[in-house]
């Protein structure tokens, strides 16, 4: 099911409505993402940790569809989606059609979403929270959505480091819809009020990937293609995260089960 109220809302301070439309504006094959590109396998084992089938989960910002696929078909785990984008909302909705999957997909802001709070197993966004300039309310809009004892997971991408270098030489005007401030282990623990959750941590995740920046910017497609798929084929065939060449940073946090005698914050 797929709900598209009529009115459309900027969904941040630092990116609006119609960035995300233009972003989704092309096609897709309706298929399940390929294991094989890294940014999608990295992914991939962090959501293998934390969803069980049968579990309740939800994705904030799940346009295109198809990681939310994914976890629909291979975790077997009962999935809901949002995004303000009614272009990728539409595109997922006949991605989960073509693979004959069920998914409850609605198009609003998270800040007046008509999902129920405390209704799911585990809640993730990838790459949202930093296109705020203060993201603590949406932070723990996160958590009211998760069930007492619940995951919430949201990422964002490591542009402190190499990888923020790398945007800043192929597409500066892009950080500026970023918020680089928060693209700390410290800075993204300091989000969460300690009140409404019993357990926090973030940390470094994922193997190299090639996909956080564009490299066509400056270099001739082939050229940038082939860099891409080389540097895709290495991540690959890394054993371990090493913390320098993670792409992304993981804010962690278990919902507080009880009000009264719940665990502190670690």
């Amino acid at each position: 099911m797929v709900r598209f109220p009529g009115r459309r809302r900027d969904v941040t301070d630092l990116t609006t409505v119609g960035h995300w439309d233009k972003t989704w504006a092309g096609d897709i094959r309706l298929r399940l993402p390929s294991p094989w590109v890294v940014s999608t396998r990295n992914l991939q084992r962090l959501l293998r940790r934390h969803v069980r089938p049968g579990d309740r989960f939800l994705e904030i910002g799940c346009a295109p569809g198809k990681l939310l696929a994914w976890v629909a078909a291979d975790l077997r785990a009962e999935v809901a989606g949002l995004d303000v984008s009614e272009r990728g909302l539409t595109t997922a909705s006949r991605l989960f059609d073509a693979l004959h999957l069920k998914a409850d997909l609605r198009r609003e802001d998270l800040r007046q979403t008509t999902f129920q709070d405390s209704a799911f197993d585990v809640v993730l966004s990838v790459g949202l929270i930093e296109h705020f300039s203060d993201p603590r309310d949406v932070v723990r809009k996160h958590l009211e959505l998760a069930r007492p004892g619940g995951t919430v997971l949201m990422t964002v991408p490591n542009y402190r480091g190499i990888y923020g270098r790398l945007k800043e030489h192929f597409e500066p005007e892009s950080l500026l819809q970023h918020n680089l401030d928060i693209m700390t282990c410290e800075a993204l623990v300091g989000l969460v009020d300690k009140n409404d959750a019993s357990a926090v941590t973030a940390y470094h995740a994922g193997r190299l990937s090639p996909w956080q920046t564009s490299w066509k910017k400056r270099w001739p497609a082939p050229v940038a293609t082939s860099v891409s798929l080389v540097a895709n084929t290495v991540a690959l065939l890394q054993p371990v995260d090493v913390a320098a060449l993670c792409p992304m940073l993981v804010l962690e946090v278990r919902r507080r089960r009880t009000e009264a005698g719940a665990s502190q914050v670690n």
